[in-house]
Parts: C-alpha cells; structure tokens; sequence
C-alpha cells in the first residue's frame, strides 16, 4: 500500500475575506473527493476552519498543527498535533505536506509557509493571490510555483503534481 497524499492548504485565519473562506470550503470538498489527505493550521479561524469543513463534508481525513496548547482548535480536525512552537510550526505544515496551496490573501504566516516550501523545493499552488504575490513568488520559485483563479483548478494542478 502505497502512503497517502497529503495536501497542505495554507492561510489567513482570522481576518480572512469572506470570498477566500468559501473559496477554501470548495477546496476541501475536492481534496476529500481525491483521496487525498488534507493538513492547516488546524485553527478554528478563516481558511484553516473552512478547508477542514469542507473536506470533513466529504468524508476526507484532516490533520490539524496546532502552533500553541491555548488556541482554538476546528472542530473539523481529526489528527491534532500539538506543538507549542507558535509560529515555527509552519515548518511541520510545509515539510509534512506533498503539496502546498496557499488560499486567498494570506498574512505574513502564510508567506512564510510558501517561502519555507519553495526552500524546501516543494510545489505551491496560490489560489486567489493577488497579482503582486503572484509575481514575487513566481520571481523566487520560478517553475515551483503554479498559479490557480479557483478550486477545481487548483486541484487539477495538485493532481498533475501528485501523478493523479
């Protein structure tokens, strides 16, 4: 048997606009529907809520990092992994992840995770990026990052990345 796929979706939790949280509700529900395993944040804020939701809607599998015992956790979790490393848990998202896609308009944690992926040499996926993003991380991962306008597209994206 050969190891589950796991799809990292990375972004904004609280403060995340409302298009990006819907956004990442239909993302989850693709990702349940290939299979493939889904890992955030694990928070119960923004796109971290919403993607669990999403996948959890279709019976897929979630892992949830947390980065501190205090915070909230989504309901949508399965697999909780505390880790009381704050900020520096984005390491374990990215390297535990097969692919990344960054969802909406993220903050300073979600470019750190996409600029600890493309170090790792990890495909990202930025789904609804502003241009301006777009254009830097292209600049610094060149052939690593894929750029998506919405959730199908994305996943046909991971799925060409994973050999689905």
């Amino acid at each position: 048997m050969s190891k589950r796929k796991i799809v990292g979706v990375m972004g904004r939790g609280e403060g995340a606009r409302a298009g990006d949280v819907d956004l990442a509700y239909e993302l989850g529900m693709l990702i349940a529907e290939n299979g493939w395993v889904l890992l955030t944040g694990g928070r119960d804020a923004g796109i971290m809520d919403s993607v669990n939701k999403g996948t959890k809607s279709r019976g897929g599998l979630t892992i949830g990092i947390i980065p501190k015992t205090t915070d909230s956790i989504s309901e949508a979790v399965d697999i909780v992994i505390m880790t009381e490393m704050g900020g520096a848990r984005n390491n374990i998202n990215v390297l535990s992840s097969d692919v990344v896609v960054a969802c909406g308009a993220g903050g300073a944690g979600t470019a750190s995770e996409i600029a600890l992926a493309l170090k790792a040499k990890k495909h990202v996926v930025l789904l609804n990026e502003s241009e301006e993003a777009q254009r830097y991380f292209k600049a610094i991962g060149a052939d690593l990052v894929h750029i998506a306008s919405n959730p199908v597209e994305a996943v046909k994206i991971v799925g060409a990345l994973l050999g689905k």
